[in-house]
């Protein structure tokens, strides 16, 4: 994660890259850009308290190993530790909604996109409904790319479709990480058996 100014807007912007999340009850962005990973955003309006994380992979709960050593870079941690972080802040669940953003088919690798993208939408929409947290605001699927801008204030979120050369770059990021993964796991990743 990593803090700057951009002229468009007043607030500092935090970005977050794969595998980490943030939370905060200040006046900041928290920014991502999400190919085939995830984001979910939670925002307590009571509090005026919100943060956001970005996963690659869902995770299994089955997985003896995974449960050992939780990372936010599986949706299954990464929804969990932000929730806990806002709950250590004083939020209650009844305050809390979740946006939920990414899983676009960007990736060409492990079969094909669609896999991984899909698994993490399906994934994130199915925890947010098993806990009985309102999901008001999706957008997920398609092609491209997105950039989300996430207020932790307010709740607000202003989102930008990539397209082009940037789009590409997106890819080979992702690429780059789930090789990353597999390669700290000694390649026993499964993305998806469906």
């Amino acid at each position: 994660m990593y803090e700057h100014k951009l002229s468009l807007f007043e607030q500092s912007i935090l970005t977050i890259h794969p595998g980490e999340y943030h939370m905060s009850g200040d006046d900041v962005i928290i920014a991502t850009v999400l190919g085939s990973c995830v984001s979910v955003a939670f925002w307590d309006a009571r509090l005026r308290q919100g943060g956001l994380n970005h996963f690659m992979l869902p995770g299994d709960l089955d997985d003896d190993d995974l449960i050992k050593s939780p990372n936010a870079k599986y949706g299954m941690f990464a929804i969990e530790l932000l929730y806990n972080e806002l709950l250590k802040a004083g939020s209650r669940k009844c305050d809390i909604v979740a946006k939920v953003f990414g899983g676009a088919s960007v990736l060409r690798v492990a079969g094909g996109s669609t896999k991984i993208s899909k698994g993490n939408v399906d994934f994130a929409v199915a925890y947010l409904r098993k806990e009985n947290i309102p999901v008001i605001a999706n957008d997920t699927g398609g092609i491209l790319p997105r950039k989300i801008f996430f207020f932790a204030r307010t709740g607000k979120v202003l989102l930008k479709r990539i397209a082009g050369t940037m789009a590409s770059s997106v890819e080979r990021d992702e690429e780059a990480y789930l090789d990353k993964i597999k390669r700290a796991e000694s390649g026993s990743v499964t993305l998806f058996d469906r």
